[in-house]
């Protein structure tokens, strides 16, 4: 099999704040996203097949390949100086926890999406992913079932998402997957 997964990688640490002023959200510490894009290719072996028109297959799915993670600036919109708290007019910086003016009660919210993403950085490393699948149905064009288990992105050197907490380079997760579809 051949796949691509893209995904925004959370240090364990986020968690949403809401702002004193606004009420806007926002993740107190974080000065970084990690946008990750999966390339995979991988092998899934069958340990039951299913009958013609009904019962579970099961198989056991490998995956391995390369990991592109894009290292992007997490915004947030601040006062402008002099303004004070409840100015009007803010701008987006990207939090950095030795500015004075970014401390918590100083954070309006989150600054836009893509703001600030022409500073990305590039991090290089691979991902590996063991699954079991489960394939139910009562026909063969039809498609329904999930697929549980564990992936492990790792880069070649420590990603900052939070830089007042422990940042590390590798990755694991735990996932389930449900499909449903149908196949000709």
């Amino acid at each position: 099999t051949y796949g691509l997964e893209i995904m925004n990688v959370k240090h364990p640490q986020e968690v949403r704040h809401s702002s004193y002023v606004t009420g806007n959200f926002f993740i107190y510490g974080k000065s970084n996203y990690l946008y990750t894009f999966r390339f995979q290719y991988g092998r899934d072996f069958i340990l039951f097949s299913k009958a013609p028109q009904q019962g579970v297959e099961i198989k056991a799915v490998f995956a391995a390949g390369p990991s592109l993670g894009i290292v992007a600036p997490y915004y947030i919109e601040v006062p402008v100086d002099g303004g004070g708290t409840f100015s009007p007019i803010s701008r987006g910086e990207q939090y950095d926890p030795t500015n004075t003016n970014h401390a918590y009660s100083n954070i309006l919210g989150t600054g836009n999406l893509f703001e600030g993403i022409g500073d990305s950085k590039i991090q290089l490393g691979a991902n590996l992913k063991a699954a079991i699948n489960f394939e139910l149905g009562f026909l063969k064009s039809q498609v329904t079932g999930f697929e549980v288990g564990f992936l492990v992105d790792s880069y070649f050197k420590k990603v900052e998402i939070m830089p007042t907490a422990e940042n590390k380079a590798i990755f694991p997760t735990v996932f389930l997957t449900m499909f449903y579809g149908s196949r000709k």
